[in-house]
């Protein structure tokens, strides 16, 4: 395993569009010096949304996962992400986190199945480190206590890289998730049919505390250098401001 140079960025923008094309462009600035100098360079990103905002994953279909009209009459901005897995609902209390990296520095980040095992116990033991609950992963990207869902993570892959990205539930409004989303058209085994009421739990850890703990995990100490004002940009107009992207399928 190649020693990962791992770079701070905590920002949160005002839209949830901009949260989302950060993501991306912090992908797109990895695999752009994974390219041009076999750079070793990682980048873990915090933010929390200032407003409540639905994701679908990139497959998922708007009309089976999401309540529409209930999100309509609450002001609830459905977009989508680049990644996969299922829809969750982002706002205050929820942390948001991602990790771009380069694939070169460590053999599992190859597949990813090999990405989902390495990273989700990275991001496990930093959990695990500052609540007194055993943490566990769970179905393939989930993260439990007392098998109760609090974080749910997917990925995004390039030729020479991948985005890891999730959510944990630290004080969030726990009733948005039934009022926003629909039962999913696919749940993880260990759900066995629960409600939203019935699976999710917040950890009811401070954010400072958690951002704390998964720095140190990946040893991100160091502010990001590079400039991702322009792709930002670019990724809203393009992608996730536009509604045939958000409600294509």
């Amino acid at each position: 395993m190649t020693t990962i140079d791992m770079d701070l960025l905590d920002l949160t923008y005002p839209t949830p569009a901009e949260n989302l094309a950060c993501d991306e462009a912090l992908l797109d600035w990895v695999d752009t010096h994974a390219e041009s100098c076999g750079g070793t360079e990682g980048v873990l990103r915090f933010y929390e949304s200032p407003e409540l905002f639905v994701v679908v994953g990139y497959g998922n279909k708007v009309e089976s996962e999401v309540n529409v009209s209930a999100c309509a009459d609450a002001g609830v901005p459905v977009l989508r992400r680049v990644s996969g897995g299922g829809t969750v609902v982002l706002g205050p209390g929820c942390l948001a986190y991602a990790i771009a990296l380069p694939t070169h520095v460590a053999l599992e980040l190859e597949s990813v199945t090999g990405t989902n095992r390495w990273i989700m116990e990275r991001q496990r033991r930093a959990m695990q480190a500052v609540t007194a609950r055993e943490v566990r992963v769970q179905g393939h990207t989930d993260l439990t206590v007392d098998g109760l869902k609090f974080s749910g993570n997917s990925q995004r892959r390039r030729a020479r890289s991948v985005l890891f990205h999730g959510t944990l539930l630290l004080s969030f409004d726990l009733s948005v998730i039934s009022r926003c989303l629909r039962f999913p058209s696919m749940e993880p085994d260990y759900r066995a049919g629960r409600a939203h009421a019935a699976f999710v739990t917040n950890l009811a850890l401070a954010g400072a505390t958690v951002k704390s703990a998964l720095a140190a995990e990946w040893g991100a100490e160091r502010p990001f250098r590079g400039t991702l004002e322009d792709r930002v940009r670019n990724l809203v107009n393009e992608r996730y401001e536009r509604s045939d992207w958000n409600n294509r399928r």
